[in-house]
């Protein structure tokens, strides 16, 4: 798809455009990625969770705005803004509104298309290029490609190591649906397996059979919650099982791994869905939900994403899981504010941990531009449930 193609790079070709980009080395992280101010402002009114085209875009519009006005300052190549990215495209190539998409191009041309390499092989630096490889799709210029498949190259060509590569139970967003996505584009399937063979060896440390979900990492294997629980992160599951989403997205429909990768993505939606807040939303502690004072967004955005990606692709049956999305995305349109900030999202951190309602921070606003997205193609849809007849 090609959005104000020419309008985004002739103003990325501005230097009064140039400057509002943070093109210092050493980016603060967590200050370029959100804030949590003590007052936010009111709570939006006018907006509505009915799923039906105008509200769920008049909901996302106002999100989308708000970020790519507030933001696009401090645009970066980390992984925090790279969340943000897939989001922004995912809005635009579903509604036809430029903003994400254009904001989004006039960053990658910023950037001369380069990942930041001086973490290699750090996943989180790889996710970038889930961008720059849509933005080839629709204009396949070399130079959009060049350095994401150099970096994907020395990757695949790494030889295994005592650590896992993908040792976060997050990297399963970062990278994997990346390599997927080169595959599809250069034909050579070598990157798939590369990606298959990473992500046993990351499942084999973490997942929890039984459980149906994944340890952070392997410090937490031992951690319980203060009712005895495992202790499972919100948003690392929120990673997987959109990580999964995306992974099956590329992956060919006849790919003989998409069996196994269908398999665990119905695992987990099942046992994320059986776990909701009775508000619609989940706590960043799973299993001690009661445990949190508030229901937080990032995880949950993930989930009503890639739950809603099922759905539309018949792997989700929709009797059971629309009902989940729904409530979901009511509770979340619930806690945008009136110029446009969404809150309710937990800052940096690698664990469960307290945040406020104002908390705003960008890859929770990604992932609620592709739950939203997703929600919006299934409006209308007559099919979901065939296909999922189908696939059984």
């Amino acid at each position: 798809m090609k959005i104000a193609l020419t309008l985004a790079l002739a103003l990325t070709l501005s230097p009064a455009f140039a400057q509002n980009f943070s093109v210092t080395p050493k980016i603060n992280e967590k200050l370029a990625a959100g804030d949590s101010p003590a007052d936010p402002g009111p709570l939006a009114t006018g907006l509505s969770p009915a799923l039906t085209h105008k509200d769920i875009r008049a909901a996302m519009k106002k999100v989308a705005d708000w970020q790519v006005t507030t933001g696009e300052p401090r645009f970066n190549q980390l992984w925090t803004m790279a969340a943000l990215y897939d989001g922004l495209l995912a809005y635009s190539h579903q509604t036809k509104d430029p903003v994400g998409h254009d904001a989004v191009l006039r960053m990658a041309v910023h950037f001369q298309w380069q990942l930041v390499d001086d973490r290699f092989p750090h996943a989180d630096d790889e996710h970038l290029a889930y961008s720059f490889l849509d933005l080839y799709a629709e204009h396949p210029d070399p130079v959009r490609l060049a350095s994401t498949k150099a970096t994907l190259d020395r990757l695949i060509a790494r030889p295994d190591e005592a650590r896992p590569v993908w040792w976060w139970c997050d990297a399963l967003y970062m990278a994997p649906p990346v390599l997927v996505r080169l595959a599809k584009i250069t034909g050579d399937r070598r990157y798939i397996v590369y990606m298959d063979h990473e992500w046993d060896v990351t499942k084999a440390l973490l997942y929890v059979e039984d459980e149906h979900l994944y340890f952070r990492d392997a410090t937490f294997l031992q951690k319980t919650e203060a009712n005895g629980k495992k202790l499972f992160w919100s948003r690392g599951n929120g990673w997987v099982l959109a990580g999964l989403a995306m992974v099956l997205n590329e992956l060919p429909a006849k790919d003989p791994l998409r069996p196994k990768y269908e398999r665990q993505f119905r695992e987990m939606a099942a046992k994320i869905a059986s776990i909701q807040g009775s508000e619609g939303l989940w706590r960043t502690g799973l299993l001690d939900q009661g445990a949190y004072k508030l229901p937080e967004i990032s995880g949950s955005a993930f989930y009503t994403f890639a739950m809603a990606y099922g759905i539309n692709h018949g792997l989700l049956d929709p009797k059971v899981f629309r009902p989940v999305v729904e409530k979901s995305w009511a509770a979340m349109v619930a806690r945008i504010y009136a110029n446009g900030r969404l809150g309710s999202i937990q800052p940096i951190g690698a664990a469960p941990d307290a945040f406020q309602l104002s908390s705003s921070y960008v890859y929770g606003v990604g992932g609620f531009l592709e739950a939203g997205s997703e929600l919006d193609r299934m409006v209308g849809a007559k099919t979901s449930v065939t296909r999922h007849q189908q696939n059984r």
